[in-house]
């Protein structure tokens, strides 16, 4: 039994959710780790080379159905984000963003003439997508958007800005979140369309191993082909960040149990004061209390997972409820972690201080901490304290 399983979680899990987890394990042994290190100190990451590895095993979009897309259960896709954090955040947003946020869009509130055209390349990894809702004014108030699309003729005219975008530098296509006159509109945008730039935002403290990008929308002209035909109003964007949500939920217990998996080992064999520092009592508690909360971190994981392979969704305080607790606990598992391992804790040959940092960028996007209690509240009062 691995020494993190102290209430035998695996066998909780089906043997296909094991066979799945394995194999996201392995890609990410042997196409992440070696090189992340060196990915954040440089502030790149090789998109498109990993896309295409994680399409073929079906990592992208592995939740969605048709279109080449694995159709795997939420819980499977849950481990997989899982295994893909415990390597990097960064590594688990471009999985995050390609399946959850710009295919599930197209999935779910495009035309079969989009789904065709862009999906199966998606799913491959032979083209990338982005999700273009923040803006540099609106981040939590997705609401009160700038982004603007006005018809012209039979035509749609977009002009704006999105910010904090992944994998906009490089993607193929991006799904653009607009308001009109009276709504909320969705676009799969092409991305040489004229008008259409994207820049890489550098100089980033997190999720340095990750390509973030800032859009610029100066009219640019779409057919009226390119709108998202089924999303009309904030509901839509709003569903496809539920859904990435959701691989958040795992995600960031991935890389709680991997600054775990580095302190446990560094605590057994570092020695002062003439035996292991694992043997004193504060490291031990330091050690018991990250492992409690990881473990529960997974079965709350494990349950929402179920919840939405059972029940076919899951409510967004539910959601929230993960997000919230897990990604909260995880990032002060990563701080614990760096204290344990000292000085070394800040060094790029441990994995700690990319995590804690990285972790930084999880607890604030796709939903601050502070937006998601007050989904539990309004849920738990049934009183709206967002504009208040």
């Amino acid at each position: 039994m691995p020494p993190l399983d102290l209430i035998d979680f695996d066998d909780l899990l089906s043997d296909e959710e094991r066979e799945i987890r394995a194999l996201t394990r392995r890609v990410a042994d042997d196409r992440v780790r070696p090189f992340v290190a060196q990915w954040y100190e440089e502030g790149r990451v090789p998109v498109r080379e990993l896309a295409v590895e994680f399409g073929k095993l079906g990592l992208l979009g592995m939740h969605l159905t048709g279109y080449g897309c694995a159709g795997a259960s939420a819980v499977a896709y849950g481990l997989a984000c899982h295994e893909l954090e415990a390597a990097d955040s960064g590594v688990r947003s471009l999985v995050s963003v390609q399946g959850s946020l710009a295919m599930y869009a197209i999935w779910k509130y495009g035309s079969e003439e989009q789904k065709q055209r862009w999906l199966p390349g998606m799913a491959a990894g032979e083209l990338i997508g982005c999700f273009g809702l923040t803006e540099p004014d609106h981040g939590s108030d997705p609401a009160n958007m700038s982004t603007r699309a006005r018809r012209d003729g039979t035509d749609w005219v977009l002009n704006g800005g999105k910010m904090w975008i992944t994998n906009a530098p490089v993607a193929d296509v991006a799904v653009i979140w607009a308001r009109t006159s009276d709504s909320v509109l969705g676009f799969a945008v092409p991305t040489d369309t004229p008008g259409f730039q994207a820049r890489e935002i550098k100089h980033k403290m997190s999720l340095r191993a990750s390509s973030t990008g800032e859009i610029t929308l100066d009219d640019v002209r779409l057919p009226d082909g390119a709108r998202l035909p089924d999303a009309a109003g904030l509901k839509a964007p709003l569903s496809c960040l539920t859904e990435a949500r959701f691989g958040i939920i795992w995600g960031a217990m991935g890389a709680a149990r991997d600054c775990l998996d580095t302190a446990l080992s560094y605590a057994t064999t570092r020695e002062q004061f003439g035996r292991p520092i694992g043997g004193f009592q504060l490291t031990q508690a330091k050690l018991a209390d990250m492992a409690v909360e990881l473990q529960k971190g997974m079965l709350l994981a494990l349950h929402l997972g179920r919840l939405r392979d059972s029940a076919g969704k899951l409510r967004p305080e539910q959601v929230s409820v993960g997000k919230l607790n897990n990604v909260r606990e995880a990032l002060l598992v990563a701080r614990t972690c760096r204290t344990i391992l000292g000085g070394n804790g800040i060094s790029g040959e441990y994995p700690v201080m990319r995590h804690a940092n990285n972790l930084e960028s999880v607890l604030t996007y796709e939903g601050t901490s502070e937006i998601h209690q007050l989904v539990i509240g309004q849920k738990l009062t049934g009183l709206n304290a967002f504009a208040g």
